[in-house]
């Protein structure tokens, strides 16, 4: 059976929804093809639902970028379709003394990313007055970050789709695009039904579609290369790091607000999240993966939690801790990963492929959207539109 369409977006997590609104509101004919039985099932509902401030990412990356700017539209989009959400504020801290100068160079950083004016800026404290705003935590010193906040995940996922449906998008469950032809290819001219990216889905369909946008997550790369035209040197190895979470048990959150310890190799260390029940939970850690359906939760990794968690809160009981769940996150670069993980670096920037990058026509992809990919969402979704807008006017 072959279709037409004038834009698909393949995937239905966080940012695949945020994409599908996005392009809706700007007039385009929008099909939402979502391989599961629901919207938002896989990475979107298995993360710490953090707004993130923007504080650990290189200035300049996508990254650094999309997290502030996705930041400041997600609180507005919050309060305009009554997401629930708090902005209740992190506190980074540093255990040890050896650990002070970290704080400086992340304070700095937060500097550089824009993080400058009235509640957004880091406040630095000393272990007395990090102690007045969390009790419980035990450090030599801190940052404040008033801006970071928890949403409600399902809820926001809940309002990006039905205001792209109210814009006219249109909504496809148990779609799963297999492959395709794009590029101009003699499959795509000769389909019969015009449009520049040719898709196949699972069940036999094949749509006819002006533009597409890759917002498949961990599968985004195998989409792409799945894909008769799109250049191999464009498409980049898939990685998946998964990260485990532990809940507290038996007693609520000893915390008013976010607790992190400083960043580590790969991820920004098992840390303390309330969510918006008042429950708390911990996590994630990263355990290299090459299966991106791995979400059991393993408990035996609860002994390592123990010695992270005391670190920051030394009043962690004996059996406090009880098996969550568990999410895995996509990376992208594959070529740096051996220098990143030995040199403790920031993780790898989101990619944004478009035309203008791989020289396909009517064809994005987004690479690796990881972590602050929920707070991001809506600025990949105006960037999605911006790079499919700048090919149409050339």
């Amino acid at each position: 059976m072959l279709e037409r369409v004038q834009t698909a977006v393949v995937g239905g997590g966080v940012v695949g929804l945020a994409v599908a609104r996005a392009l809706s509101r700007s007039g385009r004919e929008v099909l939402l093809l979502e391989s599961e039985s629901l919207t938002g099932s896989g990475t979107s509902s298995r993360n710490s639902e953090v707004v993130h401030a923007g504080i650990y990412y290189t200035a300049g990356s996508l990254k650094a970028r999309a997290c502030v700017e996705g930041r400041r539209a997600l609180y507005s989009f919050c309060e305009a379709y009554a997401v629930p959400y708090s902005r209740c504020g992190k506190l980074l801290v540093a255990t040890e003394e050896g650990e002070l100068a970290q704080l400086d160079a992340v304070a700095e950083k937060a500097r550089a990313n824009g993080l400058s004016g009235s509640g957004e800026a880091l406040v630095r404290l000393t272990s007395a007055e990090a102690a007045r705003l969390e009790p419980e935590v035990r450090c030599v010193g801190a940052l404040h970050s008033p801006s970071t906040g928890i949403v409600d995940s399902h809820a926001l996922m809940t309002a990006l789709l039905a205001d792209a449906e109210r814009h006219g998008a249109t909504l496809a469950l148990g779609s799963s695009v297999v492959g395709g032809e794009c590029g101009g290819s003699d499959a795509v001219a000769g389909c019969g039904a015009g449009g520049r990216v040719l898709l196949r889905t699972a069940d036999g369909t094949q749509l006819a579609c002006d533009e597409v946008v890759n917002c498949a997550g961990h599968g985004a790369p195998r989409l792409a290369a799945a894909l008769g035209g799109m250049p191999r040197s464009h498409v980049p190895a898939a990685h998946f790091a998964k990260g485990t979470y532990f809940a507290l048990s038996g007693r609520p959150s000893p915390f008013r607000g976010l607790v992190y310890p400083l960043p580590q190799q790969a991820g920004l260390g098992v840390h303390a999240t309330v969510d918006l029940a008042g429950r708390c939970r911990f996590g994630p850690d990263v355990e290299w993966t090459s299966n991106a359906e791995d979400v059991q939760v393993d408990p035996t990794r609860a002994a390592a939690f123990y010695a992270e968690v005391r670190k920051y809160w030394p009043d962690l009981p004996d059996g406090g801790l009880v098996p969550d769940y568990a999410g895995v996150r996509p990376k992208a670069r594959a070529e740096s990963l051996a220098g990143w993980l030995g040199r403790g670096e920031p993780s790898a920037d989101f990619v944004l492929s478009g035309p203008s990058e791989h020289g396909v026509a009517g064809l994005v992809h987004l690479f690796g959207i990881e972590s602050p990919g929920l707070t991001a969402s809506l600025a990949l979704a105006r960037l999605c539109v911006e790079s499919l807008d700048r090919e149409s006017v050339r």
